[in-house]
């Protein structure tokens, strides 16, 4: 104990001077990087290149070091290094054409806790390919790809119309009626039943599932790998967490027992193919979607241009591998930039404007494209993707068969720029829904 009495202010500073010392030497270690590694900025200790990086959008911040470093390149968030995809080509490349090798989910300390490695979307390895195989399955038994899940879609837009012609053409916040009708529909295929909106239950576990969507985006949860359980949004999430499950096993067992719409100029267009193809006397069915090639290419590039998850999932490689000439080793965390995809110069016309004529030729027939990712690619493609697109097309058809939409007397400038999480939302406004 001789030692401390070098040290007038006690143990505590000298353990923080050991720890901090610990930490920069396994800082170096870790920066050791192999021959040919994918280049990227210095980054400093413990923060890495954090102090590079704007944190509210971090997307745009990898696309500017991307122009520098080329679209395959490291860097540092906070001690976790990641090889960052940027562009088309890169993403394809890995996630479509190396897709075995690019297929693991890296350790995130929070997304652990919650699922436990054990679900779809978090899981790894075999258990992942078991698990993917009995979603897809379920999503066919609940009724995916059949006429009863189109009904149930239809009958819940219904629903919303009934709650936009209650406000009579005044304005109102859209965000949470759109975000409880989608959720309605995982509820009915779920429960058997959808819940009313003023449901009390219903409301806590959106308001859970939107609070907890909002944390899990924040850049400290990902920065901190092997400690985000001492930062504060952790705890808070991970409570979130496990009172929105408590609120789904009741409501489970109970039943055992017994999208802000984009200011377009071309949206007369959209309502012109309603009106000719289905009219007012019915709704609108899926077999629609192929005789309406605009408003197709409407709702594929308003899904384009929302790029509702920036980031992507992260990802990691299974197996030792090489991209665009860079070596990757196995167990490497990557972030496919699906921004680069969605707004790459090289695959749209006109990347940073909303524009439809994307998806159309020049007979106006609506056309696939390859950098359409909004679902990543891959083996890792959303599997909820068919039953997404499914409520895109009867939704906005239904919606815009019944009303027009404007902003609120007085208001010229809508803000569209998104509030950043896991996935990016519309920040809170008022629309005018005017019965047609």
């Amino acid at each position: 104990m001789e030692l401390f009495k070098y040290f007038p202010t006690g143990y505590t500073s000298v353990l923080w001077l050991l720890a901090l010392s610990l930490l920069l030497i396994v800082s170096v270690i870790r920066r050791r990087v192999p021959r040919n590694f994918p280049p990227g900025p210095t980054p400093l200790p413990l923060i890495g290149n954090l102090h590079q990086l704007d944190l509210r959008r971090l997307d745009w911040s990898l696309m500017g070091l991307a122009e520098k470093y080329g679209s395959v390149f490291s860097v540092e968030i906070g001690p976790q290094k990641a090889v960052v995809l940027s562009s088309y080509d890169a993403v394809n490349d890995a996630l479509v054409k190396h897709a075995d090798l690019f297929t693991g989910r890296p350790h995130i300390p929070i997304f652990n806790e919650f699922s436990l490695r054990k679900g779809v979307i978090f899981s790894d390895g075999k258990l992942w390919q078991d698990n993917r195989k009995f979603v897809i399955s379920a999503l066919r038994d609940f009724g995916m790809g059949k006429k009863s899940i189109e009904d149930r879609i239809t009958e819940e837009a219904s629903f919303l119309v009934n709650v936009f012609e209650s406000h009579k053409g005044q304005p109102f916040e859209t965000a949470w009626i759109l975000s409880s009708a989608v959720s309605n529909i995982i509820c009915s295929m779920l429960f058997g039943d959808r819940f009313d909106y003023d449901d009390e239950i219903f409301i806590q576990l959106i308001s859970m599932i939107n609070e907890n969507t909002r944390l899990s985006g924040t850049v400290p949860l990902h920065a901190c790998v092997s400690s985000g359980d001492l930062h504060p949004s952790f705890s808070q999430s991970y409570s979130t967490h496990k009172r929105l499950l408590e609120k789904v096993q009741q409501r489970y067992w109970s039943q055992e027992e017994t999208a802000v719409f984009e200011k377009i100029k071309e949206k007369g267009k959209v309502q012109e193919e309603i009106d000719q193809l289905i009219g007012a006397g019915r709704s609108p069915v899926t077999e629609d979607r192929k005789l309406m090639p605009y408003t197709d290419a409407v709702i594929h590039e308003i899904q384009r241009f929302a790029n509702i998850v920036p980031l992507n999932l992260p990802h990691s490689t299974t197996e030792d591998t090489h991209i665009k000439g860079h070596f990757i080793p196995k167990g490497t965390y990557v972030i496919p930039v699906l921004t680069s995809v969605l707004r790459d110069k090289t695959q749209w016309k006109t990347p940073n404007e909303f524009n439809p004529a994307h998806f159309l030729d020049a007979d106006g027939n609506f056309v696939k494209r390859d950098a359409f990712m909004p679902f990543s690619a891959g083996q890792r493609v959303c599997a909820g993707e068919a039953l997404a697109k499914l409520e895109l097309f009867l939704f906005f058809t239904t919606l815009l068969q019944k009303f027009h939409f404007q902003a609120p007397p007085g208001v010229t400038d809508l803000d569209t720029s998104p509030r950043i999480g896991l996935v990016t939302n519309p920040k809170p406004h008022r629309v005018c829904a005017v019965p047609r």
